[in-house]
């Protein structure tokens, strides 16, 4: 597996927990259906919330929040859609993204809650 595939999954790990250790119910992880994938789903307290994980090594070429672009947060809404429609989801949802710096001395987690609404 590729050094970049690793250090997503190593961040992915380590938010799963942090969100956990927050409260959250964390009920899927990677979740796919046709082209759509999101990172974590989870519920906190009345909500649903998608969250996406942005895992680098370093901000040198700028924070791993700034990676989620307007397009990346559309296709998270159309596939939160996707999820609330199949699994008729009848709970107020949330859009959070999580950012993680990795190296061999840093480790650093953010959190945006409620990072981006969807706009229709």
């Amino acid at each position: 597996m590729a050094e970049h595939n690793l250090l997503g999954e190593r961040g992915e790990e380590l938010v799963k927990s942090f969100l956990q250790k927050l409260g959250y119910k964390i009920i899927a992880i990677n979740w796919r259906e046709r082209k759509f994938e999101i990172d974590i789903i989870a519920i906190d307290k009345n909500e649903i919330v998608f969250v996406e994980v942005k895992t680098r090594s370093t901000s040198f070429f700028g924070t791993p929040e700034e990676a989620v672009t307007i397009k990346k947060q559309e296709h998270l809404v159309n596939g939160a859609d996707c999820y609330i429609q199949k699994y008729e989801v009848d709970l107020e949802c949330r859009f959070d993204v999580v950012s993680v710096i990795l190296n061999n001395n840093q480790k650093e987690i953010k959190h945006f809650k409620n990072a981006f609404l969807p706009e229709f």
